[in-house]
Order: C-alpha cells, then structure tokens, then sequence
C-alpha cells in the first residue's frame, strides 16, 4: 500500500510533503492527518531542513475530508468526536507554527479542510485553474478548526460570506481575498516555487525562524490553547446535533438536508 503521505528532503534542503491519495483527490482522514503532523513536526526538528514545500499529487491539491472518515465521525461521541477534531487542531497549528519556511503548490481543488492547510502555510501559489471552497456548511456542520487560520488570511467581512455562502472561489478571486499570494498558468507552477525556494534559501534560517515568530507573537487571534479548545467543542457539537447529522446523512444520500432551503 502507498503511503498517503510521503517525505523526502534533498541535498539543499528542501523538504517536499506531498499528499498521495491522487485516487481520492487527496482527501485526508484520521490517518493522514497524523502522518502529516509527523512530517511537520519531523521537518521543524531536522537540522538539514531549509525550505518545506506541501503539495498534492494527481490533479487536485485536496478535496478535504474523507467521505468514509467523515461518515465515521458521526458515529462517535461528542468526547470522541472532541478528540478527533483536536487532532485535525494540533495538525494546522504544528504547520502554522513550524519554524521553518513553507510554500504551498495548489491545483485543481481545495476544498473544505484544504483551506486550513493552505492558510497555515507562509506562502501559497495557485494554478490559475484551481478553485477553493469552504463547504462545511453545505453539511450543517463549521469549519471550526481550519477557521482561525482562513480568518487570519482574508478578515473576518470575507469570512462571513464564504464561510456561510460555501460559494466556489476562484483563483483569481482567491488572489483577491488574500487566499493566494499568485496565480499563475499551471505550466508554471513548479517554475515559480522553484524560484521562490531558492530565494528563501538565500535568507538566513535563524533570521526567517526569528521573523516568522516575530509575526505570529505580533498578531490577533493567534489559535492558543483555549482558542483551539473551543474550536474542537464547536465541531464536536455540531457533528452531534440533529442538525449536522441530517447534513452529513443528505450528504450520503445525495438529497437535499430537511432543512435546506431554495
């Protein structure tokens, strides 16, 4: 079986973590979100470490969570269920705060908890055919634990729309929110994270480490403990209530939730 994560870091530096689960547009469950944890947590601790770039391979970079891992969410208690959701919290917060610098390859689709992996990272480039959703809601339930970080990346007004609206965002509309840093053909986009990684390994790693901390302690909001904590009971909760089930049980179904209205 093909890891659904791989690692590999060559003589210069750069670490590549790819998603590797191209048969299901590298979708992540339980088991990915622990692999790519480790991978994050390895990178941060390996000292020949430069530059960690996360992609995903095949034609999409991620279209969030697992049918089956979120169908198995559903059947387990709210403390269960508050485990799992720390789990996916401590997965964002680990590439959030890795002290090394991070580039994200996006193509394709990102959809859903792709978003949360993709505002973690300090530099993002989307192919100009790539599209972005956050669909949570389309299930009745939020995405708590990607939110701090897809708030610190496009402001709480544009939050409220497309975190509630769960419209399809493009690329360019992406760049707009601040989704993205470029856009550009998917010819180029190798070219251009090849470019910008042998600008960051031109810098110092203590220097960018320091700048990178230097950021995180001057801004608001920063997903502390009990920012996280409270994160994990929101998603806990609504994949418990009548409400979530009823989403995520149309979802399987392929019919409209009770309470979806035109």
């Amino acid at each position: 079986m093909t890891a659904p994560v791989t690692y590999q870091t060559d003589h210069r530096g750069i670490t590549r973590i790819t998603l590797d689960r191209p048969d299901v547009r590298n979708a992540f469950d339980d088991q990915v979100i622990l692999e790519l944890t480790a991978a994050f947590e390895a990178a941060a601790r390996d000292p020949e470490c430069r530059v960690v770039i996360l992609s995903g391979a095949g034609k999409h970079f991620s279209a969030g969570a697992d049918l089956n891992w979120m169908k198995g969410t559903a059947k387990l208690s709210p403390a269960a269920n508050k485990e799992d959701a720390l789990r996916l919290a401590k997965l964002m917060r680990t590439l959030d705060t890795l002290p090394k610098p991070t580039l994200v390859r996006i193509q394709g689709a990102a959809y859903g908890g792709a978003l949360g992996l993709i505002c973690a990272c300090d530099v993002a480039i989307a192919a100009d055919t790539a599209r972005f959703c956050l669909s949570e809601v389309r299930l009745g339930i939020a995405p708590a634990a990607i939110g701090p970080f897809v708030i610190k990346a496009i402001g709480q007004r544009q939050a409220r729309r497309y975190m509630q609206t769960a419209e399809e965002i493009s690329a360019e509309r992406a760049l707009a929110l601040g989704l993205v840093h470029e856009v550009v053909p998917e010819s180029e986009l190798d070219s251009w994270i090849d470019s910008l990684t042998t600008r960051l390994l031109g810098n110092g790693p203590q220097g960018m480490a320091a700048t990178k901390a230097l950021i995180a302690r001057t801004g608001n909001n920063q997903p502390d403990d009990a920012l996280t904590d409270y994160t994990a009971e929101v998603i806990a909760g609504l994949r418990t209530s009548e409400e979530g089930q009823e989403g995520l049980q149309a979802f399987f179904d392929k019919r409209r939730p009770a309470w979806a209205k035109d």
